[in-house]
């Protein structure tokens, strides 16, 4: 990745408008840039957090294992996200996983000490850093929430809505979302099991709310199935 390029990017990115011309430049000279394989894990849990990341291209997701070795996915990241970054909150061990997806993925890091002396001398990075943490917290607060509020079903529809607002097409009232995840990590997303978001999809299917394949999911009309 070019030097242009790698200012362009951080020069938008909403966390980093704290920083100047000569701060800027002095960020990108010690940022590198790195490629991951799909499915290859960029950290694991108990490694060392020792680098913080942006992310170019690609989507990455994060989450943990449960005791029973469960994968347990929190977020799927796309261009412009920051992952690694609960050690700007002090964590000096991962407690979690970040792995690529389906495609190659393009990501800048830097090491968090070097970041963090930015964040010394500018106090405008400081609270920009503090407000991207607190939305983070404001996101895990708001699944929990579903998960103790909202049944298996509701969770489902509820990422199915969710995805088309984010992510899909609008073709009329249809919507195609082209998401490339399996049934298995749509379940760890929602808190639920493969066999019941087969069950969930199925029953849509029928009720011709959804058709859905491998790669995409086409929601007939997104009023309708929230």
């Amino acid at each position: 990745m070019e030097k242009n390029a790698k200012t362009n990017f951080l020069a938008a990115h909403p966390i980093l408008s704290a920083l100047n011309a000569q701060e800027l430049e002095q960020l990108v000279s010690q940022m590198n840039y790195r490629r991951a394989p799909k499915y290859h894990f960029v950290f694991m849990p108990d490694e060392t957090a020792e680098h913080l990341f942006f992310l170019v291209k690609g989507k990455v997701k994060t989450g943990t294992f449960s005791p029973e070795g469960r994968e347990v996915i929190k977020e799927i990241l796309g261009p412009g996200a920051v992952f690694g970054d609960l050690a700007l909150g002090g964590e000096t061990h991962r407690s979690e996983f970040a792995q690529a997806l389906h495609d190659e993925v393009e990501y800048l890091s830097i090491k968090v000490s070097d970041f963090q002396a930015f964040m010394q001398h500018n106090q405008r990075l400081v609270f920009a850093c503090m407000k991207h943490l607190s939305l983070r917290l404001q996101r895990v607060e708001e699944r929990l929430a579903k998960l103790v509020l909202k049944d298996a079903r509701e969770r489902i529809i509820e990422f199915l809505v969710e995805t088309a607002g984010r992510e899909g097409r609008r073709v009329g009232f249809e919507t195609l979302v082209k998401h490339h995840l399996t049934q298995q990590e749509i379940a760890s997303l929602t808190g639920t099991s493969r066999q019941t978001v087969t069950s969930v999809f199925n029953d849509l299917k029928k009720s011709n709310l959804i058709y859905f394949n491998r790669n995409s999911i086409l929601i007939r009309d997104v009023e309708k199935l929230a």
